[in-house]
């Protein structure tokens, strides 16, 4: 399965950067395609629809602080985006909240960092029963 991509200009760099360091994720780039300015809301659509029609099943979304990206991800229904800064809210967001969508900044993380998140929230799984019944709440909300 795809494994989804996209960001702003503020974290293109942090996306190549991502792209390279897991060459055996099969990615599906989603743009930006350079540091050319492009507006977050935009490219936070590609990865939604990517997400609600099957294409992918999880995502990655990077913007300068990732707050912008991840609003705009959470307009969409089924769609579980997380704003995480370290490696706890990333094993939490799937753990407890089953993310399908994993939200970093481009201009707060250092790569290493990103790295260690990335691999929790990749490789941490959802641990339904309690939990089951708030995400089935948030698919009925709005």
């Amino acid at each position: 399965m795809l494994t989804g991509i996209v960001s702003d200009h503020g974290g293109f760099a942090l996306k190549e950067e991502i792209k390279k360091h897991f060459p055996d994720i099969n990615w599906k780039d989603y743009g930006c395609f350079s540091e050319e300015s492009v507006d977050y809301p935009d490219m936070a659509k590609y990865l939604a629809k990517g997400i609600l029609s099957n294409e992918i099943s999880r995502g990655i979304a990077i913007c300068g602080t990732g707050i912008g990206i991840s609003i705009a991800l959470n307009r969409f229904n089924h769609i579980r985006a997380a704003l995480c800064h370290d490696i706890v809210t990333a094993e939490m967001a799937r753990k407890h909240n089953d993310a399908n969508i994993l939200s970093i900044g481009g201009r707060i993380l250092d790569n290493e960092k990103a790295f260690a998140i990335i691999s929790t929230f990749f490789t941490t799984e959802f641990e339904g029963g309690r939990h089951q019944r708030r995400v089935e709440k948030l698919e009925t909300m709005g």
